[in-house]
């Protein structure tokens, strides 16, 4: 089986739906219920780091905003080492941790000031979850050099994230799904 058949079986659903962004839909892609599997982890691992090392072949690491990003981090890390070709992982906080070492960011901790990143996203709509892991990562001191998803629900998220003066590269899109017009 390939990852787009088991997002369609595992992942896809039609129903009505309130999105992070707030928007409303009548279809949900829950991309953990893939990305959480073995065989999932594979796949998705191996397909966001071909798009890596096609469009951001600089990048010393990847991750992106907890929760969505953690297994497609982790999954891209080891792909990335089984490839010969390491990148490091990172998950960026949606809040700074209050206890500990007070980190937004966990991971990448030898990486110097200016690494060259890319954040990570399951799906993306409007984009909102990427662009805050964008600024936290820059403030952070990494140089973002794009994003790459598994899938864009194409409702305007490429367009802000074009806005930042980055590029998304996805997966897959709605039309995929057989979303046309919704």
């Amino acid at each position: 089986m390939n990852l787009l058949d088991l997002l369609k079986e595992k992942a896809f659903e039609k129903k009505d739906v309130t999105l992070a962004s707030g928007r409303k839909s009548n279809f949900y892609v829950d991309v953990k219920r893939v990305s959480l599997t073995a065989e999932g982890a594979f796949w998705i691992g191996k397909g966001l780091l071909e798009i890596v090392q096609k469009h951001f072949p600089t990048a010393k690491a990847v991750g992106g905003l907890t929760l969505g990003a953690d297994p497609l981090a982790t999954s891209v890390a080891y792909a990335s080492y089984v490839a010969s070709s390491p990148l490091e992982a990172f998950i960026v906080r949606k809040e700074l941790k209050a206890h500990g070492m007070g980190r937004m960011i966990e991971g990448g901790y030898f990486l110097p000031p200016g690494a060259e990143v890319v954040i990570l996203e399951d799906v993306v709509t409007t984009a909102g979850s990427s662009l805050e892991a964008t600024k936290k990562v820059r403030d952070f001191g990494w140089k973002v050099l794009g994003i790459a998803a598994v899938v864009d629900r194409e409702e305007g998220g490429r367009e802000n994230i074009e806005r930042e003066g980055l590029s998304l590269y996805s997966l897959y899109r709605k039309r995929d799904f057989g979303i046309l017009n919704e």
